[in-house]
């Protein structure tokens, strides 16, 4: 029998999408008949705010049939003029900031095919395994998100609905821009590729980087905050204490031992917008507001450290929680040591975006007194030809990427390496986009010669 809680959450999908029908309906629209109409027609211009990023805004004869359109926005609005319920691309938004209670309920799918396997190769039996060509949901999301009693106490909740498990639930407490206060479950501020969400990613998915050193979602609490703000100083701090036991609001008993141990999970990141400009989490140089298609036309960059210390009976998380990294046993609690630090650079100006990120990661077992040293980078870069060549439609991005990993720095043959080629056609932004890249992936062997397979992947990743 499935749990009462995932039952709930399951109704509050489905009441949360007819709602959405409901708002559509209200507000007078007409869906079939406005899907015809003719399309705006754009002009390049700086952004007022001048905040570092070009807008293609749409002519004012025109914004009536914008906001006709099916991915527009209608709105029941209160008395005085204001919504109280919206649909637009972003999902259904119940409330503003005037009142007491604000709401964004919007869900996510991706619908993947990959071939011939369906996760990238780690050892000589994975890349020896038989063609798995595989079609499925690869994620299929749930998300609310808002603000509850004042608008600087925010809240963020999300379920995965393809495995049935809470994701996020936490809430910020952001009076303050320079002195924050979050709590609850979520993907701590360690490392900006795994930050970035699956949704607003540059390819299919993550580099294989990411397996070996995110320590993913934790329950804790953080300090954080956003410092010398527009100033080459301009900056952002986060410090955080977790349980360390990965994802999972309930705690297994074994890890209630573990927690005996004295000792926590603590997370330190410094992030400098060395240009004055805050770079915020999305890989693309994209994005699709009310205007149309926006990029940065003035360099946006940010400088990055990290650091991890934790000891418990996992040496990966992962978003299902706690586990092994290849070639290590089952923990016993307070096992594993782990301490890890991360380098990570990023830059986007004029459709060109540019990521990379440095890890390295010691593991001391405690129980057999062995220390395993681990490392991994990658760099990857994307750019949008329109800019260049006008001809060239500006939906579409060309990327690429390279990354290694080094699951023992102290012994060889067991490199293993990652090339990427990758294609994103954006039909809204990152709320609806075609994705394909292929990969060419490597594994070093001392007792024979190394491996190497491709693989090919298609996905359409879309918000609602």
């Amino acid at each position: 029998m499935k749990p009462v809680g995932t039952s709930l959450l399951r109704s509050l999908a489905l009441l949360a999408v007819g709602a959405t029908f409901i708002a559509r309906i209200a507000a007078g629209e007409n869906t079939e008949g406005q899907a015809a109409e003719k399309g705006t027609v754009a002009a390049a211009t700086p952004d007022p705010a001048d905040n570092g990023v070009i807008t293609t805004k749409q002519k004012p004869e025109d914004s009536q049939a914008k906001a006709g359109s099916p991915l527009g926005a209608s709105a029941v609005s209160s008395p005085k003029g204001r919504g109280l319920f919206r649909y637009n691309r972003k999902g259904l938004e119940i409330g503003n900031k005037e009142t007491l209670f604000r709401a964004k309920i919007n869900g996510r799918s991706q619908l993947r095919y990959s071939a011939p396997f369906r996760s990238s190769p780690r050892r000589p039996g994975y890349f020896e395994r038989e063609d798995e060509d595989d079609f499925r949901f690869r994620r299929a999301r749930f998300k609310m998100e808002g603000h509850a009693f004042r608008p600087w106490i925010a809240y963020k909740f999300e379920e995965d609905l393809v495995n049935t498990l809470v994701l996020d639930a936490l809430m910020t407490i952001k009076k303050l821009d320079w002195f924050q206060v979050r709590f609850g479950q979520w993907k701590i501020d360690y490392s900006r590729e795994r930050s970035v969400s699956s949704g607003k990613q540059t390819f299919v998915d993550r580099s294989i980087v990411n397996r070996e050193f995110t320590p993913d979602r934790q329950k804790g609490v953080e300090l954080l905050g956003h410092i010398l703000k527009e100033t080459p100083g301009d900056s952002w701090y986060y410090v955080g204490v977790f349980s360390g036991n990965g994802r999972g609001l309930h705690t297994p008993r074994e890890c209630r031992v573990d927690n005996q141990d004295g000792a926590s999970m603590w997370m330190a990141r410094y992030q400098w917008n060395f240009l004055g400009r805050d770079l915020k989490y999305s890989s693309s140089d994209i994005e699709y507001g009310s205007g149309g298609i926006e990029y940065h036309h003035k360099p946006t960059a940010a400088l990055a450290f990290a650091t991890v210390h934790n000891r418990g009976r996992y040496t990966r998380f992962s978003g299902s929680g706690g586990s092994q990294l290849d070639g290590f046993e089952a923990g016993l609690p307070g096992q594993y040591s782990l301490r890890q630090f991360m380098e990570g650079t990023s830059f986007k100006y004029r459709g060109v975006s540019l990521q990379h990120e440095f890890h390295w990661k010691r593991i001391f077992d405690r129980v057999n007194a062995d220390t395993t040293y681990m490392r991994g980078s990658f760099l990857q870069a994307g750019y949008f030809f329109h800019n260049l060549m006008p001809s060239i439609p500006k939906q579409l991005e060309f990327a690429t990427r390279f990354a290694f990993v080094d699951p023992n720095t102290h012994t060889g043959g067991d490199l293993r390496t990652e090339l990427s080629y990758g294609v994103n056609w954006f039909f809204e932004g990152h709320a609806n986009k075609l994705t394909f890249d292929t990969s060419r992936y490597t594994l070093d062997r001392l007792d024979g010669p190394g491996l190497s397979d491709r693989q090919f992947r298609l996905q359409w990743d879309v918000s609602f």
